[in-house]
């Protein structure tokens, strides 16, 4: 298999009030069955992003109750450079560095492992996510995305990707791209101040510029959402609505559907433990579905 071939697809955290990956406190085996006798009914296709407990319960939950899903699953990289440009972190002492490394390989040891125990779910493995921005916490250099990328596909038989946004394919990551089976790109017109008017042809023309560039790759679309809520933080209140969400989501859905273009939808359920303690804070409020579970207006896949 040299193509992932098109499904409906979603990013899927399956942590509720109370539980992070932070403090690893993780859903139980009947809220993961919860969510995905939910997902299965819309989606073929779930994304997760570290080989955690959560997701090794994911892979179980999918095995035996038999549910209709197939996964990418990624790594989650910590910070291997000390990162001046960021706003709320990522300078690390010399040991800690030394430490995040160690943590990067123990990731990817563990992607590997689950991907070649868990062939028949596993339909593709990500060197990582967002990693290269200037403005991240956890900083990692192209040429160590690189590294992640060559290792899997020495040591995987799924097809290999990297997820990324938009603006990092071209130039910084052109070996990256020549590496990978599929290149995923992330699309967020909201953050770029693009109004719902303008925001289905920002992401076309997101989409299409790393497309048309890297035209001898698959490129799919790893995260396209729009929030719910805001507080003000980075995307305006009036922006953040459910109305809003629907109409971005849905002409999404019916492009990616034409065109046979993979699109996984950001985010499944809304994520209370992400962003400031503020209940507006707009990072908690991507998901189609409530924490509780619940639709919101966004629900007809």
């Amino acid at each position: 298999m040299n193509k992932l071939e098109y499904g409906r697809a979603i990013c899927y955290s399956g942590y509720r009030a109370g539980q992070n990956p932070i403090d690893k406190i993780y859903p139980s085996y009947e809220e993961i069955k919860e969510d995905l006798l939910i997902l299965e009914k819309h989606f073929d296709y779930i994304r997760m992003y570290d080989p955690s407990k959560h997701a090794k319960m994911v892979l179980d939950v999918i095995r035996k109750e038999d549910i209709c899903l197939k996964v990418m699953l990624g790594i989650d990289l910590l910070g291997e450079i000390s990162n001046h440009n960021c706003a709320w972190g990522g300078q690390y002492s010399e040991t800690q560095i030394v430490k995040n490394i160690e943590h990067n390989e123990n990731q990817l040891r563990k992607l590997i492992e689950l991907a070649n125990i868990n062939e028949d779910i596993i339909i593709s493995v990500s060197a990582g996510n967002e990693a290269t921005p200037e403005w991240n916490e956890n900083l990692v250099s192209p040429e160590r995305v690189l590294y992640f990328v060559k290792e899997l596909k020495k040591n995987t038989n799924q097809l290999v990707t990297y997820c990324e946004n938009v603006n990092y394919w071209i130039p910084l990551l052109s070996e990256v791209a020549n590496e990978v089976d599929i290149i995923s790109i992330h699309t967020y017109p909201v953050w770029v101040g693009k109004t719902i008017h303008e925001a289905f042809g920002e992401s076309l023309g997101d989409y299409y510029r790393v497309a048309n560039h890297y035209h001898h790759k698959q490129c799919v679309i790893t995260e396209a959402g729009w929030p719910t809520r805001s507080n003000g933080r980075g995307i305006s209140p009036e922006c953040a609505n459910e109305d809003f969400q629907v109409k971005y989501i849905e002409d999404m859905k019916k492009w990616s559907e034409e065109n046979q273009i993979v699109t996984f939808f950001f985010e499944a359920f809304d994520e209370p433990w992400k962003g400031n303690a503020l209940l507006d804070e707009p990072e908690k409020h991507w998901g189609i579905y409530f924490v509780n579970r619940t639709p919101k207006k966004v629900y007809s896949f």
